[in-house]
């Protein structure tokens, strides 16, 4: 998919242990050093690094970023319940929520959203452990957000995980990625948004 050429607020949350920090990092890093775009990254915590709430404002831009801070997001990539009732409120409207499926029960999508989830757990289960949670969340808001270019996306997985683990980490990418093809092309034959639930 062709990344968007506009600047775009993302946040990634979700608890500390899930990789939170980590995917900001690897989408700030496509964008600004694959991509040649700019991008920042702000970091949140609760009041404990591991179980506790857990957030990453990233913005992307053509141009340069005068202010890192989300006001209303974009995009917000969730992979939790409490990150979710935090921050849906906050994202814009025609904004895009992309949430873990198993984890975020969402009875209704919020009017003016569109809000798309993924078993993402699951997934990185079947390929090896629950911690591939956050690069098939990675692979997830590629295709369907459109943000950052796929190939600069990979690049950038390959480059920031500990050395050893690329192959692993870029087959998790690439089923979060083929995940959410596969409900962009539905969503094509079908005429309509995609199911809320995924």
């Amino acid at each position: 998919m062709q990344a968007t050429s506009e600047k775009t607020e993302i946040r990634i949350a979700g608890f500390g242990g899930q990789g939170v920090i980590l995917t900001g990092q690897i989408m700030g890093k496509a964008a600004s050093i694959f991509e040649g775009r700019h991008a920042t990254m702000i970091q949140s915590f609760g009041p404990e690094a591991r179980g506790g709430a857990c957030s990453a404002q990233v913005v992307v831009s053509p141009a340069p970023i005068m202010y890192p801070y989300i006001k209303h997001e974009d995009v917000l990539v969730v992979m939790s319940q409490e990150a979710y009732r935090i921050f849906a409120p906050r994202v814009k409207p025609g904004g895009l929520v992309l949430y873990e499926s198993d984890l975020v029960r969402l009875d209704e999508c919020p009017a003016g959203l569109r809000c798309i989830g993924i078993p993402a757990t699951r997934i990185a289960e079947e390929i090896r452990s629950k911690i591939l949670l956050n690069i098939v969340m990675l692979g997830f808001f590629t295709a369907v957000a459109g943000t950052v270019d796929v190939e600069a996306m990979r690049r950038s997985v390959k480059d920031s995980v500990p050395k050893g683990t690329d192959e692993i980490n870029l087959r998790a990418f690439n089923r979060g990625y083929e995940h959410g093809a596969g409900l962009l092309a539905q969503e094509n034959r079908e005429g309509g948004a995609p199911p809320a639930r995924a």
